[in-house]
């Protein structure tokens, strides 16, 4: 049985809880939910990068795939992307932001799946992103 093993990049902060950012065991990557928080800052809270949905989707786009490298995944080796909205307005302009940064990545295997839904999220965050990747 392979190995479980915990994925935090250094741009990332200690997760507030008993959870990972990411996690691989074996050729399968899960990255939790990740949002549009800046880099971290040794001894400062998580801040989001700026106020709208372009900023925070650009750079939680940036968070994910800092997981994904991490552990040893790209964008090619997702399968399966859940975009978490707090907004119902916000559906057409984030797909015109992932439809551009997907096209900017290059991929070149075929784009992962993905499921939208909308939810609460806390005070200043409008958009939340996991991924599922599969190496190899």
């Amino acid at each position: 049985m392979s190995d479980k093993t915990a994925i935090t990049p250094a741009t990332h902060t200690t997760p507030p809880a008993k959870f990972s950012h990411g996690v691989r065991k074996g050729n399968i990557l899960q990255v939790a939910g990740q949002v549009g928080f800046k880099p971290a800052v040794e001894g400062e809270a998580p801040t989001p990068v700026g106020p709208t949905l372009r900023e925070q989707t650009l750079q939680t786009f940036a968070n994910v795939k800092a997981i994904l490298e991490e552990g040893g995944a790209s964008w090619d080796d997702v399968m399966m992307m859940r975009v978490y909205l707090t907004d119902v307005a916000h559906f057409a302009e984030m797909n015109e932001i992932y439809n551009a940064y997907f096209e900017a990545e290059g991929l070149k295997e075929a784009p992962a799946a993905r499921t939208t839904v909308y939810v609460g999220l806390p005070p200043g965050l409008l958009i939340e992103i996991d991924a599922l990747a599969v190496l190899g």
